[in-house]
């Protein structure tokens, strides 16, 4: 196996044993699920004033990813993981119905604890949203893809380079601070994606050619709350 594929399948592990639990109380399929959290956490993260900037950068973005629910959790070896959204605006600032991706990552050394983050990253350049949606995006600098990581308070002016591809914004619950994203990979739920849109679907059908669409209003109450 190649070190490539080898790491893929360790993060999908790590999102299996990550991934977010499905309440009794849930209705509809799990995308619209997702869909539905993804916009109480956009509407909540964007009035929370510890969040300066975040709505700027979102009114600017060329794409937005929402994860209502990254896990975390480490005993020496650790993984991060969860499922997330991605809207693309066009050139006329219409946003798109969402995608569907999952964000995963492992991490060596001495840690200890779990955390649970909800997480926004405003997508500012057309190199990082080709490099998602190329299939497989891996963050951080080693990728070629620059990515401020702010927590609460944070500014995006603040100590960081202005022409980032990325910012993420995190707001946690646990023992980390913050949440960091180097070495994650992002890639979409084909599944998910046609499982709401039908056989066939791509990203690019949904989040470019705007060719595939659903009737869902889970999804147009998303897409309605975009900024």
């Amino acid at each position: 196996m190649s070190m490539k594929k080898a790491r893929l399948t360790l993060i999908a592990v790590a999102l299996l044993a990550l991934g977010s639990c499905r309440s009794a109380n849930d209705v509809g399929s799990e995308p619209e699920q997702l869909a539905d959290k993804a916009r109480i956490t956009l509407q909540s993260m964007l009035a929370d004033s510890q969040y300066p900037g975040m709505l700027d950068l979102a009114t600017r973005a060329k794409a937005i990813i929402i994860a209502p629910n990254i896990l975390q959790a480490a005993f020496f070896f650790g993984g991060r993981g969860g499922n997330a959204v991605l809207l693309a605006r066009d050139a006329n600032g219409k946003w798109s119905e969402p995608a569907f991706y999952a964000i995963g990552g492992l991490s060596w050394g001495l840690q200890f604890g779990g955390q649970s983050s909800e997480l926004i990253i405003t997508v500012m350049t057309e190199k990082g949203l080709k490099a998602i949606m190329n299939r497989e995006a891996t963050l951080g600098a080693a990728a070629g893809l620059a990515i401020g990581e702010l927590g609460a308070g944070a500014r995006a002016d603040t100590g960081m380079d202005l022409k980032a591809d990325m910012y993420a914004f995190a707001r946690s619950e646990g023992v980390f601070v913050g949440v960091s994203l180097d070495g994650s990979i992002i890639a979409p739920r084909e599944t998910w994606n046609q499982q709401l849109y039908g056989e066939g679907v791509t990203p690019e059908s949904i989040l470019i050619d705007h060719s595939a669409s659903t009737q869902s209003q889970v999804i147009a109450n998303l897409v309605a709350a975009m900024p």
